[in-house]
């Protein structure tokens, strides 16, 4: 019989991080989403109970969990605030992931103790301007220059998470490297192939300007910035992984990276859920609590079934990359249909609490401004579905 139910050590982690959402996250996060400020000091005690090291194995200062492991810490999260929980995810799977899948040893001995205690923030250098959904459109270029066996970089990347803080000590950027010069009966020639590599690039590298925070309509308690970088060189052994391979790299990140969507979403649709039976319960109508009509019985059923179909579909999607099984199409099965019911399930909790909802002091406020970057972020709704016709085989 398939048993869907977790292990004790799971269930242990599942509890610890909700007992740390609901009495440190919840009393203190308003006010820093409402002053659009990092915070600090949630991230610095998060760092303490191990959280960015989850699924790196031990010798690199992790707690030798795995992805499933991430996923049940930011469902938790989400389930009381995304900014917290999108601080985490990408901290991990965008910014330390790539250094674990890609990097040399000497580069992992080098960044992941410090990424995985939460000393150090990592992000994730891929979307540009005129790029959005489109990745493989990069301009940033990357020359070498042999004389000083160096990368410089110019270009521009933007709405990078974890890129501005006081703690942030890398981005990885995908660039445009010239094209290796290959040897043929006719002589040395450079092929036409787009070649996109991944670079590392410290914090406070001369060249690298990040700034000032978006003006956003959610999140506002995490880091969200535009990069530029103005002749910005780094050594050669910066380089992330074989030339030439940095867009194949990010796409596997990605596809990992939606399952730790999947999984904050489905946090969200659930916090949804439970703000609004604690709100139906007290609030009252009528004379009676107005949970008790059926209108509103009849939403607070749908939103649980799309937060529990949710998270069938990340942990499916989990399970697959753990058994090292193909997980491409789960993954963004999982992405597709948690963030469109964090949508919906923030709408309608908007909607039972009323006027309420309106009101920044009701959490339901700021998962109604959180949900729908959801169905942007890595990958949009649109991309998810191209995915999924890709792997079944459907092509134009």
């Amino acid at each position: 019989m398939l048993d869907h139910r977790l292990s004790s050590e799971y269930e242990e982690l599942r509890r610890t991080v909700a007992e740390f959402a609901q009495d440190v996250v919840a009393p203190k996060i308003g006010e820093f989403y409402e002053r659009e400020e990092f915070p600090y000091e949630i991230v610095s005690e998060m760092g303490r109970m191990g959280l960015f090291g989850l699924p790196f194995p031990e010798e690199y200062g992790g707690m030798g969990g795995d992805y499933f492991a991430l996923g049940l810490a930011l469902e938790e999260l989400a389930r009381v605030d995304s900014s917290v929980a999108i601080t985490l995810e990408a901290a991990v799977s965008l910014g330390a992931m790539p250094v674990y899948r890609f990097g040399t040893e000497e580069q992992k001995r080098e960044w992941l103790p410090r990424l995985t205690s939460g000393e150090l923030l990592g992000a994730f250098g891929l979307t540009e301007p005129e790029g959005g959904s489109d990745a493989g459109a990069t301009r940033t270029t990357a020359r070498y220059d042999e004389t000083t066996d160096e990368w410089v970089i110019n270009g521009t990347k933007c709405f990078i998470t974890n890129s501005g803080t006081d703690i942030t000590g890398l981005v990885t950027v995908t660039a445009l490297t010239e094209p290796i010069a290959r040897s043929s009966e006719e002589g040395e020639f450079r092929s036409p192939v787009r070649e996109i590599s991944s670079i590392i690039v410290p914090t406070g590298t001369p060249g690298f300007q990040v700034s000032k925070k978006y003006s956003k309509v959610g999140w506002n308690a995490s880091d969200t910035r535009e990069l530029s970088f103005t002749d910005c060189r780094v050594p050669a052994a910066n380089l992330l992984g074989e030339r030439g391979r940095g867009y194949a790299q990010f796409l596997r990140i990605l596809d990992e990276g939606r399952i730790a969507i999947a999984a904050l979403a489905t946090g969200l649709a659930q916090g949804c859920v439970d703000e609004s039976v604690k709100y139906a319960g007290t609030r009252r109508a009528f004379g009676r609590p107005i949970g008790a009509n059926q209108a509103v019985q009849f939403k607070l059923a749908d939103m649980e079934l799309r937060a529990h179909t949710s998270r069938l579909a990340w942990r499916d999607a989990a399970s697959r990359l753990l058994h090292g099984e193909p997980f491409k199409k789960e993954a963004a099965i999982a992405k597709l249909y948690s963030s469109e019911a964090a949508v919906d399930n923030a709408r309608e909790a908007t909607q039972i609490h009323g006027g309420y909802g309106f009101m920044n002091e009701f959490p339901v406020a700021r998962f109604w401004r959180d949900c729908k970057i959801l169905e942007i972020g890595e990958g949009t709704s649109e991309v998810q579905r191209m995915l999924i016709a890709r792997e079944l085989g459907v092509t134009s």
